[in-house]
């Protein structure tokens, strides 16, 4: 009988103990993937989480394949280019920002539900081209800004241990971004947005991803293979890219409450398929649909702080290299800040 007892003591110390190091790992500051990365944990049943991310990317000169080329090389090359374009003007430089609001509920030990509201503002500088008569050779910017596509979702782990969690994201986006806004900016009378400064996809997508965590002593390493996915296409008869984005990650912790990071993104985007109607290529490179793909490849250096229950994360991301079908413009460098709170 006193046999039994030890035995049962045993194993409850060491179920507390598996526990408390399966919880302590998992309530650090590196307890979250890098600042850019969502779909990466679970929240216990009935666990809210509530978070604020700030994203801008930064994109400057336009790049044919691998080259970075001059405002006037874009337009030459434009001419005779397959189709041709930028008669009338060539982009410059974008800024898009993005304001999201984030919501989970832990639903079950396994099962996290999730939705994400999109705010962009997008802001383009254009040079006019032999196109714009008289006007040629000036600069004007157009802007646009608005509600994007609303994500929702439901994360399952799959597994977990002590140090491991498998989480697939099972989730899609609905089309509540305006797709079709005009400017009268460029010709004096209403004239479509082109593709990048839409505010949504116009279609259903569906957005499956898989993340594997695991946590050390000092730190943690991840992995994340993440898509989207439009399904048909939309009522201006195109659909954007297939998106698809491999992250690589390590988190070091500094103390327990500090962590830093470093990730590496491959991404990869198809050619839009189908055009809409109001968007003559030979305006400008942004209208042209078999100019919207590409490869990019990106490094994350980023920070998290966890203070009294709030983590704060911050990264910055500079593009290493890019190969981007046509001529399009280029990006430099991308950063995040976002604060959340679970309760």
């Amino acid at each position: 009988m006193e046999h039994a007892w030890v035995v049962a003591i045993a194993l409850s110390v060491a179920t507390l103990t598996n526990a408390s190091a399966h919880d302590d790992f998992r309530s650090r500051a590196d307890k979250h993937a890098p600042a850019f990365l969502m779909g990466d944990h679970v929240h216990k049943p009935g666990e809210w989480m509530v978070e604020y991310k700030y994203m801008n990317m930064y994109m400057d000169d336009n790049r044919i394949g691998t080259q970075t080329v001059s405002d006037a090389d874009a337009i030459a090359y434009g001419a005779t280019s397959n189709p041709v374009t930028n008669r009338m003007a060539t982009p410059q430089q974008m800024t898009h920002e993005m304001h999201m609001l984030h919501i989970m509920r832990g639903m079950t030990e396994d099962v996290t539900f999730y939705t994400m509201i999109m705010l962009p503002s997008i802001t383009m500088d254009h040079l006019r081209g032999p196109g714009a008569g008289l006007m040629e050779g000036r600069t004007f910017t157009t802007h646009n800004s608005g509600f994007g596509d609303t994500t929702l979702g439901a994360l399952m782990r799959l597994y977990t241990d002590d140090n491991d969690d498998w989480i697939l994201n099972l989730s899609g986006s609905i089309p509540t971004g305006d797709i079709f806004r005009t400017t009268s900016i460029p010709t004096g009378s209403p004239t479509a947005l082109p593709y990048p400064m839409r505010l949504g996809s116009g279609t259903f997508n569906a957005r499956p991803g898989l993340t594997w965590k695991h946590y050390f002593d000092f730190g943690s390493f991840g992995t994340q293979f993440q898509t989207d996915l439009p399904i048909g296409r939309n009522y201006r008869d195109y659909s954007v890219s297939d998106e698809f984005r491999l992250n690589q990650w390590y988190s070091h912790l500094i103390t327990d409450n500090f962590s830093a990071s470093i990730r590496v993104e491959n991404l990869w985007r198809t050619n839009f398929d189908g055009a809409d109607p109001m968007t003559p290529d030979m305006g400008i490179s942004t209208n042209v649909e078999s100019f919207r793909g590409g490869y990019w490849l990106n490094l994350g250096i980023g920070a998290s702080l966890l203070h009294n229950g709030h983590l704060l994360s911050t990264e910055i991301v500079p593009t290493l290299y890019q190969d981007l079908n046509g001529i399009q413009l280029e990006t430099d460098w991308s950063m995040v800040a976002s604060w959340s709170k679970a309760f």
